[in-house]
């Protein structure tokens, strides 16, 4: 532990888990470079020989999670076939997205030059080419699958946390199929989601469907 005289050197590394560790904290929103100066004890002129701008720091911060997630999926054990495998890189990513609830909105628009990104998918491309998919299957594939290759999805209905899944009681009429339907699936626990109507079961689910409909295909 550095005493008051040892000032810890900034650099972009320190910087960009700063950052993360603020988001973790405090939401994405609170990862502005004032509030980054004041975690790190420095100027926030400073940040700026490491970090060009917040659109710097934001696109860092993808790569940060995105060089975990590729450590956990480094640590998976191979199944014993290509879909078991696959299917346990994707969850052990949304194990790293669990741990950062702010980055799938962070992901969905600023992933697709990250070379870290890129090498996770490189890697799934491969696992499923070895598995005996032509590449036109696996970009299908990949399609199909969308941000839930990664970890986590984009759902359908989202209308923020905390807010009810009950119609409007001068809609309910119009909606009867919708009504039934939230009326019986709705969460009592919304902490145990990314986003709406997006728990384990429910990411799962929706994986292992897609999972073995490729898997009819290939064969």
């Amino acid at each position: 532990m550095a005493t008051p005289t040892e000032r810890i050197p900034l650099s972009r590394e320190r910087v960009l888990h700063a950052a993360v560790e603020l988001a973790d904290a405090h939401g994405l929103p609170a990862v502005t470079m004032r509030r980054l100066a004041e975690e790190l004890g420095a100027e926030a002129m400073s940040l700026y020989y490491h970090v060009a701008k917040k659109e710097d720091v934001l696109d860092g911060i993808v790569d940060v999670v995105a060089h975990e997630i590729n450590d956990a999926v480094a640590r998976v054990e191979p199944g014993a076939d290509w879909k078991q495998t696959v299917r346990r890189r994707i969850l052990a990513a949304r194990e790293v997205f669990l741990r950062h609830r702010w980055a799938p909105e962070l992901f969905a628009t600023r992933s697709s030059t990250s070379t870290a990104v890129l090498r996770y998918y490189d890697e799934l491309v491969g696992l499923m080419r070895a598995g005996g998919f032509s590449y036109d299957l696996v970009h299908h594939a990949l399609h199909a699958l969308g941000s839930r290759a990664l970890g986590f999805s984009q759902e359908l209905f989202d209308p923020g946390a905390g807010a009810s899944t009950d119609v409007p009681t001068e809609l309910a009429a119009q909606l009867p199929n919708l009504v039934g339907m939230l009326g019986e699936i709705a969460h009592d626990d919304p902490d145990s989601t990314l986003g709406w109507c997006d728990d384990q079961r429910e990411f799962e689910f929706g994986l292992d469907v897609i999972l073995d409909g490729l898997d009819r295909l290939r064969a």
